[in-house]
């Protein structure tokens, strides 16, 4: 993965770049998204090692699928395709995106809950984490039964474990000791 995430730096930088040229930010996040699930299709990875596939043809298909993409956008699957890189569509939006939220002062917030949140808590909880880092929060919301309660947050490099699991290992750890 640091590998992909290494090659795809480059690609990332070059799209977010002609985005800010074109002040399509935002059309190019959509743009890349859409891109990055088609492949991150099953089928289509299997496609994309297959030596018989004509690169014409792949990006051809890749430009179908993303449906409605600028001519700048499909020149840039178009180079992908010649690269050899249409598989690291989902790290150059990763990249892209992280891009983009730092020029728009954003922060990226990934809440891990064990059961679905409302819209009022995610609200307030996005408000307190806003207040804290100072800047504006997106965040994104995955459930985990794991965590049995609570939720886990995280912020960049910064973990916010307040799930009953987190506590509970923090308790057994103190026992151990």
């Amino acid at each position: 993965m640091a590998e992909n995430l290494t090659v795809a730096r480059p690609y990332a930088e070059a799209a977010y770049k002609l985005a800010r040229e074109a002040d399509a930010l935002g059309a190019w996040a959509k743009a890349l998204e859409r891109l990055a699930a088609v492949a991150g299709d099953a089928g289509v990875r299997d496609s994309l090692g297959d030596p018989r596939i004509e690169t014409e043809k792949l990006s051809r298909a890749f430009i179908e699928a993303a449906g409605d993409l600028s001519t700048d956008q499909q020149n840039f699957v178009t180079v992908l395709a010649h690269n050899e890189r249409l598989s690291l569509l989902p790290e150059i939006f990763t990249l892209f995106i992280g891009q983009k939220n730092a020029h728009e002062g954003v922060l990226d917030a990934v809440v891990s809950s064990a059961f679905p949140i409302d819209d009022a808590t995610l609200a307030r909880l996005v408000a307190d984490l806003e207040s804290r880092f100072g800047t504006r929060v997106h965040a994104t919301v995955l459930i985990d039964p794991e965590l049995i309660g609570g939720v886990k947050i995280a912020v960049g490099d910064e973990v916010i474990d307040a799930s009953v699991r987190g506590k509970l290992a923090a308790m057994s750890a103190a026992l151990k000791n």
